[in-house]
């Protein structure tokens, strides 16, 4: 090859065919920039040389050496094969042990009196320090100690790999290019960053961080490498947002005011309750931006029971007040008709604008889910095309092409993350002009998430629950190790109901249906290395056992510690009909205990329940624990919430439980949540179907970055929204950000 290949240029063109195959399909490697930006996810450090005399246990050691003597080793009669290899440094012996058909090549190279460096984990078999499959390099007569020396200090880079490409390939893989581009300059690599950012910063050029952060010479290298990389991704993504935040401030939008005398204000008299400073607070953030001829694009975001329903449902009625209607978006049904439920119920009379009884100055509030009766179906679209209804609440079928608005001012999307960004889109597009969005989430967001995920939205917080709410006691119910806390835990929710109250049992399964029961019996099975043959971990054999069902616990229930009282299931796959009759008599508290799924998780408000157990809690995550347990206390009397596990204690699912039960600060938790699962595709799966750009920044830990990044970008936008000025930087998105990932942004 004459030239250096350009970023985007395909690894087949420059490693070879097979090789750039096997990188395509098991690790989604194309171009020649994927490569260079497949960052190494560690760096074995081979530390200083160690005597062997001083060999600490469980550090990873390098150490010179001479071989004093090697025998091969049969064990599980004959079926299996092992090399044993001693080898000193007159200091005192080590024992290193290579296992599987790798130990007849071994065998070859490690004869008596050859002297090597090796580097590996210090452990004991037998009261025999050893090294287990230890890296090693063999010295001639002319290596010496210069050799020895920089053997025994190379940062060597561990990759992301899979097992049809190891990480030691890809070393090979990104040695070749980086021989390439060193030979020629690095002519081609187009750096995103404008010079004056990157000098001002003092941040290494491009080619340096790529060489420094695939062949380290120091930690420094690697520290100034990273801090390089993260800035790139950081303001890439930055910038994609600031466009897109721009390019919707220049959209035209109705205003809507609000009106002196109107429907708000007739609603906000009949309250009897005080809203909270944070209401107050967050109404007029968004009764300002409805104001403007420019379509809000705002994010609510809220602790579990802060009000936030409140919130949206006054920027609802300050819509069809201003003469348009609002439409709130729901990802369930059953969430759907609790929305409906609770904003009539809020509303009374308000509500049945045009109807008999109802108040002059009302609307009307229509209720649009799939599976809606026709006739039911045909009065709401009738309602919604001339304007009769100023709200509607729905699901997904809000979207379908039939469904008219006379004039559609706001969208109010409840839990954003359940839907996709088409369906977003599609109601968006269903106004005269571009509507109003608001955006709701019971999630608690870390800020940096809130800048990358939805950095194109303006972010409100609700973090102050209203008066009357009671504090939520958390407690893990170890139901192996104590089974008699499990029988506690049945005697509580009974002194529950028998106060007069009511109780939710949490189960992650519903139970009726075998192909669901196989699937959940599939786990992952415990990793055996080479020889050692280590017994499956607690964790490992529990994950055996299918998860827990809300059929049959509520069987159980009914039938033993619960007997007598009122019990009843809900899940997703029952009719909606029944789902809707099963919530309205557990609202009207014709119902004592609801053995239910997560289809509980947001919304739902039944302010007499005061007792939650959720089974199997350590199969869900910890945000989703904390939307679970804000089902409860949602009155004025106190919540209990049980979280059942059968993990051992020690475990990492016992620590996220225990963090759970530590603390009912949702935003401390979402925290946790993030670091215990890293970022994945911060932009979210779900929303854009490709992998994510972020492969170096952590979100929650470059906070400072993320938030600088945030601040040049939108100061470059503004003053060059095309970014004709820096064409480095419109290459970079083009190829950072790929046209599904563009119009996620386009949309969100």
């Amino acid at each position: 090859m004459d030239h250096v290949p350009a970023l985007h240029e395909p690894l087949r063109k420059v490693l070879g065919g097979n090789t750039a195959k096997v990188m395509a399909e098991h690790l989604d490697l194309h171009t020649v920039g994927d490569l260079l930006h497949h960052y190494p996810r560690r760096y074995a450090e081979r530390g200083e040389l160690t005597r062997l005399a001083d060999l600490p246990l469980d550090e990873h050691v390098t150490v010179v050496a001479q071989v004093a003597k090697a025998a091969m080793k049969t064990f599980n009669h004959g079926r299996g094969v092992r090399l044993e290899v001693v080898v000193t440094d007159g200091s005192g012996s080590l024992t290193l042990v290579f296992f599987g058909r790798g130990a007849y090549a071994r065998e070859k190279e490690l004869l008596p009196g050859r002297r090597g460096m090796f580097a590996g984990k210090v452990s004991v078999f037998n009261r025999t320090r050893q090294l287990l499959h230890p890296d090693y390099e063999l010295l001639d007569k002319d290596s010496g100690a210069d050799a020895a020396e920089s053997f025994a200090n190379r940062l060597l880079p561990i990759y992301p790999a899979c097992k049809q490409f190891q990480s030691w390939k890809l070393t090979k893989a990104v040695d070749t290019l980086l021989d390439l581009f060193e030979a020629e300059q690095w002519q081609d690599i187009v750096d995103p960053l404008p010079p004056t950012l990157r000098e001002g910063r003092g941040l290494d050029e491009l080619p340096d961080a790529f060489r420094k952060v695939h062949r380290p010479r120091s930690k420094a290298d690697i520290e100034d490498a990273r801090a390089r990389l993260k800035w790139d991704e950081a303001f890439v993504l930055q910038t994609a947002l600031a466009r897109r935040r721009h390019t919707d401030s220049q959209l035209p939008a109705v205003a809507r005011k609000p009106v002196e005398g109107g429907l708000l204000d007739a609603f906000d008299a009949k309250l009897p309750f005080t809203l909270t400073d944070g209401q107050r607070t967050v109404s007029a953030e968004i009764f300002t931006d409805l104001a403007t001829e420019h379509p809000m694009h705002r994010l609510l975001q809220g602790e579990v029971g802060s009000g936030k329903t409140m919130v949206a449902l006054r920027a609802m009625l300050a819509v069809v007040d201003a003469g348009g209607q609002a439409a709130m978006l729901a990802p369930t049904e059953v969430l759907a008709q609790q929305h409906h439920r609770s904003v009539t119920e809020m509303m009374g009379g308000l509500a049945e604008g045009g109807m008999l009884g109802g108040s002059e100055q009302g609307t009307k509030v229509v209720l649009l889910t799939g599976s809606m009766g026709t006739a039911a179906r045909r009065q709401a679209l009738l309602d919604l095309v001339t304007g009769e209804a100023g709200i509607v609440i729905g699901t997904h079928a809000l979207i379908e092409d039939k469904v008219q608005f006379h004039d559609l001012g706001l969208v109010v999307v409840d839990e954003q993350h359940r839907f996709g960004v088409e369906q977003r889109d599609a109601l968006r597009t269903k106004g005269k002009q571009t509507p109003h969005l608001l955006v709701m989430t019971a999630t608690p967001i870390p800020r940096t998430v809130a800048m990358t995920v939805f950095g194109d939205l303006e972010t409100s917080v609700l973090d102050q629950l209203p008066a009357g709410r009671s504090p939520i006691a958390t407690h893990v119910v170890p139901a192996k190790d104590k089974p008699h806390f499990l029988a506690r835990a049945w005697e509580r929710i009974r002194e529950e109901v028998e106060g007069g109250h009511q109780a939710y049992v949490v189960c992650p399964r519903i139970g009726d249906d075998a192909a669901e029961e196989s699937a959940s019996a599939k786990a992952p099975k415990a990793r055996k290395k080479a020889a050692d043959e280590q017994e499956p971990s607690p964790e490992d054999l529990e994950e055996k056992r299918p998860p827990l069902a809300v059929l049959d616990i509520a069987a159980q229930l009914t039938a033993g510690p619960l007997r007598g009282l009122r019990v009843e299931v809900l899940h997703g796959r029952m009719q909606p009909d029944a789902k809707d009759d099963v919530m309205r008599r557990f609202a009207a508290g014709e119902v004592d205990v609801l053995v239910a799924t997560t289809v509980i998780e947001v919304g739902v408000n039944v302010p007499n329940s005061t007792g939650m157990v959720i089974m199997d809690a350590d199969r869900f995550g910890v945000s989703q624990l904390h939307q679970l347990r804000g089902r409860v206390g949602r009155g004025s009397a106190p919540g209990l919430c049980l979280l059942v596990s059968e993990m051992p204690e020690a475990s990492p699912a016992r620590a996220r439980l225990a963090a759970v039960a530590s603390t009912l600060d949702g935003f401390e938790l979402s925290r946790i949540d993030l670091e215990q699962r890293r970022e994945g595709d911060v932009l979210g799966q779900a929303q854009s179907g490709v992998r994510s750009s972020l492969r170096m920044l952590a979100v929650i830990e470059d906070e400072e970055i993320i938030a600088a990044a945030r601040e040049e970008a939108t100061a470059v936008v503004a003053a060059d929204p095309e970014l004709a000025h820096l064409p480095e930087l419109r290459t970079a998105l083009d190829a950072l950000l790929d046209r599904e990932r563009e119009q996620y942004l386009d949309k969100g």
